[in-house]
Formats: structure tokens, sequence, C-alpha cells
């Protein structure tokens, strides 16, 4: 039994400072209305409050034991931060968000009806596409199976609507365990690029197919209907890659993400500089409608299938 005492999160307006390990920034933890902020703190060493959270489990019985409705972090406790409190709060079923700044003028926020059928379009066509590639999915789950060793599916946390942290599902098209060499590979790329390589080692053989079509993004439909993302919208940033956009550019990632979008017909993999793929972003969500969402799905089909940009 863990002699941890809980509690210490249900104190009003509480503050406590912790280091998550040994490269780790410390964090200021504060209690505001059930909601828990994780902040990085600008002092290097002070006393701590709370036992070492290093441990996740220790951290798990924290959040699971306290009233804490949501947990709100920092982008700036950086990538392996941000995953640590990610999958302790997915472990206490809390949710967990970026804090990112206010997007007053977001599509939803502008224009809620249309907003609206954007949403029952997204449920229509997800619903109605996984019916009719039934038998590709199966077929591509069983290719997988006995061609590599592992699991079918890929999980990665990304950054969804109001900075709301997601698992993207995809078809797993890298070998087990890619993500641990993950920095070693990207070791190279520069630090205003996104992290993809057109020659990246872990890629299988029948993952590099599956990426040239985009057959990898099929399952991401289950993310749309669970409200995670949406057929059309900016580019669901993984952690790695979120934590190096500016900090004039994060109210971005309040944006609803999609499967396709403007970087995907426009460049797909063949642009790979975070701001320029923002600057798409941002344009398609300041002219944002439903006409221009279904002229991007009917360009996005012809792109897919002649392997434009892959990666």
């Amino acid at each position: 039994m863990t002699t941890f005492n809980p509690p210490i999160l249900q104190e009003s307006r509480s503050l406590v400072r912790e280091r998550l390990g040994v490269d780790s920034p410390i964090c200021v933890l504060k209690w505001r209305r059930k909601q828990l902020l994780v902040l990085r703190s600008q002092q290097q060493s002070h006393p701590s409050h709370l036992p070492p959270l290093t441990n996740e489990r220790r951290l798990i019985d924290c959040l699971s034991h306290s009233p804490i409705r949501l947990v709100r972090a920092d982008a700036s406790l950086g990538e392996s931060g941000l995953r640590f409190w990610a999958n302790a709060c997915e472990s206490s079923h809390k949710t967990l968000y970026l804090r990112l700044p206010a997007a007053s003028k977001l599509p939803h926020k502008r224009i809620g009806f249309f907003w609206g059928c954007k949403r029952v379009l997204d449920l229509s066509l997800a619903s109605l596409m996984l019916v009719l590639l039934s038998p590709v999915l199966l077929t591509i789950a069983a290719l997988i199976k006995v061609s590599t060793p592992g699991p079918i599916l890929f999980r990665q946390w990304r950054v969804g609507q109001r900075g709301k942290l997601f698992r993207v599902l995809k078809f797993r098209t890298m070998t087990v365990n890619a993500e641990q060499h993950h920095h070693q590979i990207m070791a190279d790329q520069a630090h205003t690029n996104l992290h993809k390589r057109h020659d990246d080692p872990r890629i299988t053989p029948l993952g590099r197919w599956l990426r040239k079509y985009s057959l990898d993004e099929l399952p991401q439909l289950f993310n749309v209907l669970l409200g995670e993302m949406s057929l059309v919208g900016p580019r669901p940033w993984a952690l790695y890659d979120a934590v190096r956009i500016r900090p004039e550019m994060l109210e971005r990632l309040n944006a609803l993400p999609g499967i396709t979008g403007a970087w995907q017909i426009q460049a797909r993999s063949h642009l790979l500089d975070i701001d320029m793929v923002n600057d798409l972003d941002l344009e398609y969500l300041r002219n944002w409608s439903l006409t221009e969402d279904l002229k991007i799905l009917l360009r996005t089909v012809p792109k897919v299938l002649s392997g434009f940009g892959a990666c």
C-alpha cells in the first residue's frame, strides 16, 4: 500500500513544487476550481511540498483520489513531461489540456450553426466510410499481423481541440518500440522542421506502402466519430512537434484537427517547416467554410491515390 497522501491536491488554491525527473523541469502545481495547473517553475531549486512524483503510479494514485476534473499543463514542460502527465491522467480518468491563449476567432465560435453542420457531415461520412472500407481495414490489419511482430494499431498522443490531448489511431507502419529511437533518428533535423524523414529506417516495407497512399490514416475515422478529430482541419500535432511551436502561434492549437487539410493537398510531407505548416492551417481557419471543406475532401482523393508527397 502506498504511503502517499492523495488529499494534498484537494487543498484550495494550493501551490506545490515538484521535479518530474532528473532531466525534467521543476513544476509548480496550482489547484484552481477543480483544475490542476501544471506550470514550469522559474526557480532552479526550492523545497518540495510533495513526495517526489517521479513514480507514475504515485501520481496516478494522487489524481485518482482527488476531485480534480481536468489538468492543464504548460507546453514548456517539454515532450517527456507532457507525456508523463498524459499517461497518468489517462490511467486516472482525468483529461489533460495544454494551457493555450484564448482563440475567439476560431470557426466554431464565429459560425456556430455551420460548425454544427460540419460535425453532422463528419459523423455521416466517417460512418459511411468505415462501412464501405471495412474489407480494406480488415485486410490491412491481417497483413500487419502476419508481416511484422507487434500491435496492429499505433496510438500516439496528439494535441486536439482547445489543447486537449488525445490518442490518435493509425495502422502501425514502424517496427516495435520505434518511439524509443525517435530522437536519435531525428537528431540531424533542423529545430524548425517537423520530425519526418523520407529515409526513416524504422518504417517497415508494408508500412512504407501504407504511408504512400495514406492507408495508415484510416483508423482516424474512429477519432472522428469520437469527436477528437474532423475529416478536414489543421494538422494534429504530435507532442515532439507541438512543444517547438513559437509562443505567438500557440493559439492555433485550439482548433479541431483533421485527417486531411490544406497541408495535405498542397504539400503533404514535402513541407517540413513548422511555421509554414502553421501558416497554411491559419489561412484555412481564417477562411473556413463548409464549401471549402468539401473542396479539400475532393482534392484529397486524387492526391492520395497518386502517392503525392508521401513520406
